[in-house]
């Protein structure tokens, strides 16, 4: 019989590596995740993970790029093609602090860049279509074309938006909101209380 590891085909291999990563990552945190581990985990040779990703490094990097590629896809899932640009970019916010709490471990490593290689061709392209979602919801907000090149008000709209769902995010995780959220209303939950923090920036704008 063959070994599992011989079963697989290199994109496979890839995948169930990166696979077996994010179970490490959920189970034992970033501590436990190592090249031998995630070779453990995947039931493959120790060399398997050294071949596709370099070092540890490498491995939390790909695995964190493939979290973006989600990531992006979790901010676009609630966007209708006829929403008008405040409905847009609450759905954004939403999808935003919704892909957080489901995978708060990853969530989390996709944000820590001393432990990712940024130079990695696959992370940068991950990490700049999550960035060009809310570029773009920006872009229709405000009516205009957001370029590479960004005015002053452009990136400051983008930073509002940022800074308000990756710290509300932040603070669902780190369970900073649940005295906040115990003194409202029965049946008003996180959502809601984005929802009406969008709805605040937009009457301060």
């Amino acid at each position: 019989m063959r070994r599992r590891s011989e079963r697989y085909h290199h994109g496979s291999l890839r995948k169930a590596l990166l696979e077996a990563a994010e179970r490490i990552l959920e189970r034992d945190g970033i501590g436990g995740l190592t090249l031998r581990a995630a070779a453990r985990q995947a039931g493959v040779s120790h060399a398997a993970p050294k071949n596709h990703f370099g070092d540890v490094a490498g491995l939390l990097s790909e695995l964190a790029a493939a979290g973006f590629a989600r990531f992006a896809a979790a901010m676009r899932t609630g966007i209708r093609d006829d929403d008008p640009p405040d409905r847009r970019m609450a759905a954004i916010g939403s999808g935003y602090v919704a892909f957080a709490r489901a995978h708060p471990d990853l969530f989390l490593l996709m944000f820590r860049s001393e432990r990712l290689d940024m130079n990695r061709p696959a992370l940068r392209v991950a990490t700049d279509e999550a960035a060009r979602v809310l570029s773009e919801a920006v872009a229709a907000r405000r009516g205009e074309a957001v370029d590479a090149v960004l005015t002053l008000p452009q990136a400051a709209e983008i930073a509002v938006a940022w800074s308000l769902v990756h710290g509300f995010a932040m603070l669902l995780l780190d369970g900073r909101l649940k005295p906040l959220l115990s003194r409202l209303p029965a049946g008003v939950d996180a959502d809601a209380l984005l929802a009406a923090a969008f709805r605040a920036i937009r009457r301060t704008a």
